[in-house]
């Protein structure tokens, strides 16, 4: 069904997020192939003011799509390397002395910014992980006493491989917690890997980056904010979301159960992804679109499960099966 079909009635205006949302995707697969679902959770993670722990091994194009994606809003963008010698002040900024003044001034890190790409999160120590708790929950970051406001939008995108072990710190469960979704990025298909191969040599000599327009100007990303904000939520789909996140509480295949941080995270993506197929109001598909990204890094599996060689994705897809769907 045409989203225009679904529009007539609608309460609040969706047509032009739609149409910004297709051309977000259509801008982005001129080099990014495959990768849809990918793309798209960025996008709703945009929409709500999330930010996304994205997880894949190297070389499979986590790094540039999570740019390209910046490249397409009008805002700026800074990208930041952890490394095992990263201290806090060289994300955040430090006050330097200024001799014409005989004053403090302080000089702002690169955390001050609107999309900010974190390359590698799990390579710098606690310090540095917990100097970016503030700025990504409270969207402010406290120095030498003083409060400073991020500018909006403000998204963290954070790439972690799996595989590394050596040098890495694991993130702290209240870390972890603060990104609405952890997107787990696969092997393209053999399909895709020829489009791959095939679109980097038609592309000569000219960079990915080059290829992308910035097509989104912050005052309208608000605008399709506030429309998400509008969405109609059903009571019996809220007590749909309870339900299932209750059940990982006690789950006997899980140590560790969801928060109601995964609630609200669950709620909110929910909206966006309603009103990206057009729609001004909730249903169950779209919860559990919006479920296995927001659960798989709140949840932990039993030691014995995990043993097993089974995943957070399979107990979820258990989970949801065994919720009564609203009707």
């Amino acid at each position: 069904m045409e989203n225009n079909d679904l529009n007539f009635d609608s309460r609040i205006p969706l047509q032009e997020l739609n149409e910004a949302v297709e051309q977000l995707k259509s801008e982005l697969a001129k080099v990014i192939i495959g990768q849809q679902n990918f793309v798209e959770l960025l996008i709703v993670s945009l929409l709500v003011d999330g930010h996304v722990l994205i997880e894949g091994v190297p070389g499979i194009a986590k790094t540039i799509t999570a740019k390209l994606f910046a490249k397409t809003l009008k805002t700026n963008f800074s990208r930041i390397q952890f490394t095992p010698d990263l201290m806090p002040s060289d994300i955040l900024g430090t006050s330097i002395f200024n001799v014409k003044d005989s004053d403090f001034e302080f000089k702002k890190g690169p955390i001050f910014s609107n999309i900010i790409l974190i390359d590698e999160i799990n390579r710098a120590p606690a310090k540095t992980q917990a100097a970016l708790f503030e700025t990504m929950e409270e969207r402010q970051a406290t120095i030498d006493g003083h409060t400073y406001k991020m500018a909006a939008p403000f998204m963290v995108l954070a790439t972690q491989n799996p595989i590394e072990q050596e040098g890495t710190y694991a993130l702290p469960e209240a870390q972890l917690d603060r990104f609405l979704f952890k997107i787990k990025v696969g092997y393209p298909s053999v399909e895709e890997e020829v489009l791959i191969i095939q679109s980097h040599h038609d592309r000569k000599a000219t960079k990915p980056q080059e290829l992308i327009k910035a097509i989104l100007q912050p005052k309208k990303l608000q605008e399709f904010k506030n429309n998400v904000h509008d969405v109609l939520v059903e009571e019996k789909i809220v007590k749909y979301i309870a339900e299932i996140i209750a059940k990982t509480r006690n789950h006997p295949h899980l140590y560790l159960g969801a928060s109601p941080r995964a609630s609200i995270a669950t709620l909110q993506a929910a909206k966006a992804f309603a009103a990206i197929s057009g729609r001004d109001f909730v249903i169950p598909e779209d919860v559990k679109k919006a479920l296995t990204p927001i659960l798989n890094h709140r949840i932990i599996l039993t030691p014995e499960r995990e043993m097993e060689g089974m995943t957070t994705e399979t107990v979820i897809a258990m989970i949801v099966e065994s919720v009564e769907i609203p009707r």
